[in-house]
């Protein structure tokens, strides 16, 4: 049996996919701007902390790789951006514990 493609399919999939640099998933960093599912397609559009990043093409391929697991015959399109720009405040309450933002 398959499991129905929708947001919080995808958005799981996306927490494989770490940072390295932050040693944190990619969701509760709140770098995961925007997932759109629909019967043929998926869209995700995420962000770095900084646009100097040296990991954000490695970030983005690894997202797309965990997206195209499970996303059977819909195609992928996993989008690089940077508006809005990235804060802290995008990161989940367990992000912030992890960095000792709390």
């Amino acid at each position: 049996m398959t499991i129905p493609l929708d947001d919080d399919v995808v958005r799981t999939a996306l927490m494989q996919v770490d940072d390295p640099e932050a040693g944190m998933n990619i969701v509760d960093l709140g770098l995961v701007y925007r997932i759109e599912v629909t019967d043929s397609a998926v869209e995700v559009d995420l962000t770095m902390t900084t646009a100097a990043c040296p990991m954000a093409d490695m970030i983005v391929d690894r997202a797309r790789a965990a997206v195209e697991s499970i996303a059977g015959t819909a195609s992928v399109d996993v989008r690089l951006v940077w508006d809005p720009p990235w804060t802290p405040e995008r990161m989940t309450d367990l992000a912030r514990a992890h960095f000792g933002w709390n």
